[in-house]
């Protein structure tokens, strides 16, 4: 069983400071420097941009929009919200619709601890709670994915919707989708359900998806070893 080392990285983390961070694990990882490593954290209130982002899914009011090297469109990411950022190796055959599918169904098995079940739409990323036409319910996400591999090692990751203000997609076209809304594991059980809440069943489940044994690494020893 291979190792998982768990970087916390607490709220409020500044997403270049991390995108950064992400870089210079993932050129250790590629080195073979390092095990597997997960960053966990809450970001300060930030939109980001996909390759695929459409001038209209931008805000219209000139909020400012980090351009990044992951896949998919427009998103949020603030406090709230867990990111998880698998710098991980894929085996061989490297299939990265496999590795995106295994991210979903970690966020499946996340959502289903709390009670909130959820599952995959055809054509649309990430994990949804389903509509009800009949009621006027739209699909709702909460949960997003995006990734990018480079030298066989990933970058970039996953985002589920804890706790955090709704109004912040208001701004944007959400990942490129306007028919169908944005929720949160909060909002679906009708109780507050905070990060630090969700933190230990995100990490427990990625670690089995991924067969590997996870173990914490505090922030200043990443760069130790």
């Amino acid at each position: 069983m291979s190792d998982l080392a768990i970087v916390r990285l607490g709220v409020d983390f500044p997403y270049e400071q991390a995108w950064d961070l992400q870089r210079r694990i993932h050129a250790r990882r590629v080195a073979e420097e390092i095990p597997d490593t997960c960053l966990m954290l809450e970001h300060a209130p930030v939109y980001t941009a996909g390759k695929r982002t459409a001038p209209h899914e931008r805000p219209s009011d000139g909020t400012p929009v980090v351009e990044v090297d992951r896949g998919g469109r427009i998103t949020w990411h603030g406090p709230g919200q867990l990111v998880g950022y698998p710098i991980v190796r894929l085996g061989g055959p490297l299939d990265v619709n496999a590795y995106v599918r295994l991210l979903e169904e970690t966020l499946v098995q996340i959502c289903a601890d709390f009670g909130v079940q959820v599952g995959r739409v055809e054509g649309r990323g990430g994990v949804w709670v389903a509509g009800d036409p009949s009621h006027g319910l739209p699909d709702r996400k909460v949960g997003a994915i995006g990734i990018r591999v480079s030298g066989g090692v990933t970058m970039h990751g996953f985002a589920l919707n804890c706790s955090n203000d709704p109004s912040w997609y208001n701004r944007i076209v959400p990942c490129g989708i306007s028919d169908a809304g944005i929720s949160s594991l909060s909002a679906e059980t009708g109780r507050r359900i905070v990060v630090d809440e969700v933190l230990p069943y995100a990490e427990k489940h990625l670690a089995e998806a991924l067969g590997a044994q996870a173990f914490e690494l505090p922030e200043e020893d990443l760069f130790r070893r």
